[in-house]
């Protein structure tokens, strides 16, 4: 089994380190080394061992020993600030591993070790980057302790920052921390206390002079990349927790950026004395100084200068790290000897020198003695906002990101009204003959059919708002009840506007039954309708998260609706086995064009064109016979129906996303093989995805 390892990391030595003030190392405590390099008292465990072990002399000339360990997974230990004699430090979360596994399964029917048998820890008040990433269909089998115990870890003591900016691109930085604030604090806090706690994590991210700026998206210029991702940490530190993880905070980013958003993580464990683990590829050489301990997630099993794999000069140590033990692009690796070897063959002697190491017992003293601690338990829950707070602020932040947003608000509307212009105008003044009948029928269809058909358009939007909801839920900012009430609620405004100003336009030019009775009904059916869609297509996003597929499934089910929906083919000739029943009853169209018809023909009468027929005909019997409509109930029967059927989507949509909460984990967990307890291949993790 391999522990952890550290080692003392290369540095450029022409020019003081911009990072050296970040350390904030008093002068006064530091030692000079026998090499005549300095070390603060901060890393007071076994230096001369670690001298003697980690020889890193530069080919081409030397550096100053660097008070940065380096740890390559699987291959050693970390060294760690220390608070006591022993080396374990006292305050805050530590987080320890213990003979830990992953496997992934390579397709076959068969697995493949990504770690093996692996120890470790990370201690409060720094920050372990890890270079390297693992997939989500792994599967993982050890024991990964809390303050050394097994424990939950409640909301508040953890946070995790995704790799991608999940942010609502509409908001300003300062609303997007509010709103956070507002939803993760709890109600024992007043408004204006959980106000102050956000500004406090913006002055601690740095974020002041742009906190009036939107966060931007593809229509609206926003902040740059940096500032989003330390609105995502300022958004997951509310809570201040004494665990954070934070999945590649430095990607996409250029150098200075990937600079000052590490330097203000560093300031933050350092200060409050949190345990930060960060995954993070090939830093820039100013951001490797910043780590407290590197872990490198791949096939390296040890040392490298003392191996024969000295670091070139001036150049960045971590690409010299990840290159050397790279197993994608197989390749001959020049030694210190000046001989050739292939990447397995030194990852094979890296492995044997580390077996060889007293690092190799110097973890399993530190290990043990973690677990031993009185560590404070985190399972002490921590209290939400409530029901009522998160659905409120849930409603207001979705309303204004709604109205905010050109196409789902402003361009679905100015659609809706050039459409019931176009249908005004062409069925303009439509009168009361017998042609009338079929006219009113098709302009009714339109409104119930391909007017509710458009709010698809959405779709995108709904997509975008999953993903923010998925990355809040992974760190229970929030209940699932109180995001689909807040959903609903935010959009009733926005469909009802829909609703009243181009129902009314497509109402009135048409020449539909007079009477304002008659009208609120019609924007009632349209409005249900409205909303029959949007919860249709937000199931579909919760199951299909994929802009052009989502949009064709949701296509397709509302085409199939429409069919049967006793317009194109009347009630009584549609096939009875499948097409009649069920689906001519499941089809809310159905409900929409009966409920529509019956608001407008009842109380009409209309001229009989027909040969032998009567002088005129009721509008009853138009829908009885013509358009074969249920009389037995009223047209507000109808309407309810519908009602039940927003309520019956918005039901199915809480459920899916609670179901797939449970579901994914355990789908995964099968997946996998369970990992073998005892096997000889190596390691070879560094192309996989975390």
């Amino acid at each position: 089994m391999e522990p952890w390892m550290s080692t003392t990391v290369p540095r450029w030595t022409p020019s003081p380190s911009p990072t050296r003030p970040l350390a904030s190392v008093d002068k006064t405590e530091e030692k000079r080394d026998d090499d005549g390099g300095h070390r603060s008292n901060s890393w007071r465990s076994s230096s001369s061992s670690l001298r003697r072990h980690f020889p890193f002399n530069i080919i081409g000339g030397s550096v100053q020993d660097s008070d940065v360990p380096v740890s390559v997974l699987s291959a050693g230990k970390m060294e760690f600030e220390q608070d006591d004699d022993d080396g374990v430090c006292r305050k805050g979360v530590s987080l320890t591993w213990k003979d830990l596994w992953v496997t992934v399964s390579d397709g076959k029917g068969s697995q493949r070790p990504i770690l093996e048998a692996l120890d470790g820890c990370a201690q409060p008040g720094q920050v372990l980057a890890v270079m390297g990433r693992l997939g989500s269909n792994t599967r993982q089998t050890g024991d990964i302790l809390i303050n050394g115990h097994k424990q939950a870890l409640a909301f508040g003591t953890s946070a995790y920052v995704t790799q991608d900016d999940t942010l609502m691109t509409t908001l300003t930085a300062r609303e997007a921390v509010y709103y956070s604030a507002q939803l993760q604090l709890p109600d024992s806090m007043t408004k204006s206390e959980k106000l102050d706690r956000a500004d406090t994590a913006i002055r601690e991210m740095g974020l002041q002079r742009c906190v009036n700026t939107r966060i931007g998206g593809w229509n609206v210029k926003g902040l740059s990349g940096g500032q989003k991702r330390r609105v995502s940490i300022c958004i997951e530190i509310l809570t201040r927790p004494r665990l954070l993880f934070l999945d590649e905070p430095t990607s996409g980013l250029d150098s200075a950026a990937s600079y000052h958003v590490m330097s203000r993580i560093i300031k933050l464990a350092q200060q409050d004395r949190r345990t930060v683990v960060a995954s993070i590829h090939q830093p820039s050489g100013e951001v490797f100084e910043l780590f407290h301990n590197l872990c490198l997630l791949s096939a390296g099993k040890l040392f490298f200068a003392s191996s024969g794999f000295p670091c070139p000069s001036l150049q960045n140590p971590s690409d010299h790290y990840l290159r050397t033990i790279n197993m994608d692009f197989e390749e001959d690796i020049e030694e210190g000897t000046g001989v050739m070897a292939s990447t397995e063959e030194a990852i094979n002697t890296l492995a044997e020198s580390y077996r060889s190491s007293q690092t190799y017992q110097e973890v399993w003293q530190l290990i043990p003695k973690i677990c031993k601690q009185e560590g404070g338990s985190t399972e002490s829950k921590r209290s939400h906002a409530s029901f009522f707070t998160q659905s409120l602020v849930l409603t207001k932040r979705s309303f204004v990101n709604m109205y905010r947003d050109l196409g789902y608000y402003w361009l679905r509307l100015a659609i809706y009204i050039a459409l019931c212009l176009c249908v005004g105008t062409i069925f303009h003044d439509i009168g009361h003959s017998y042609g009338s009948i079929q006219a009113r029928g098709s302009m009714l269809m339109f409104v119930a059919a391909f007017l509710t058909f458009m709010a698809i358009g959405g779709f995108p939007s709904f997509v975008e708002d999953m993903k923010i909801f998925e990355r809040e839920r992974l760190n229970g900012h929030y209940g699932v009840g109180a995001y689909v009430m807040g959903n609903t609620i935010s959009s009733i405004p926005y469909l009802l506007i829909i609703s009243l100003i181009p129902g009314a336009i497509a109402y009135y030019l048409v020449g539909l039954q007079r009477g304002i009775e008659h009208f609120i009904y019609f924007a009632l059916v349209l409005f249900m309708c409205m909303m029959l869609v949007e919860s249709l297509m937000m199931i579909i996003a919760s199951i299909v998260p994929d802009f052009l597929m989502g949009i064709i499934t949701g296509a397709g089910i509302q085409g199939v609706m429409m069919l049967n929906g006793g317009f194109f083919r009347l009630p009584n000739d549609l096939s009875k086995p499948f097409w009649r029943y069920p689906m001519y009853y499941i089809a809310f169209h159905k409900y929409a064009n009966q409920g529509f018809y019956k608001n407008e023909f009842e109380g009409l009468t209309f001229p009989n064109s027909q040969v032998g027929g009567q002088g005129r005909i009721t509008g009853e019997e138009v829908l009885k016979n013509f358009w074969q409509v249920e009389m037995c109930y009223s047209k507000w029967v109808d309407l309810a129906i519908l009602i039940g059927m927003v309520v019956v989507y918005r039901v199915m949509f809480l459920g899916i996303i609670k179901l797939t909460e449970k579901v994914k984990p355990m789908l995964r967990s099968l997946k996998a093989p369970p990992p073998p307890r005892h096997s000889n291949q190596i390691v070879r993790t560094s192309s996989t995805s975390i």
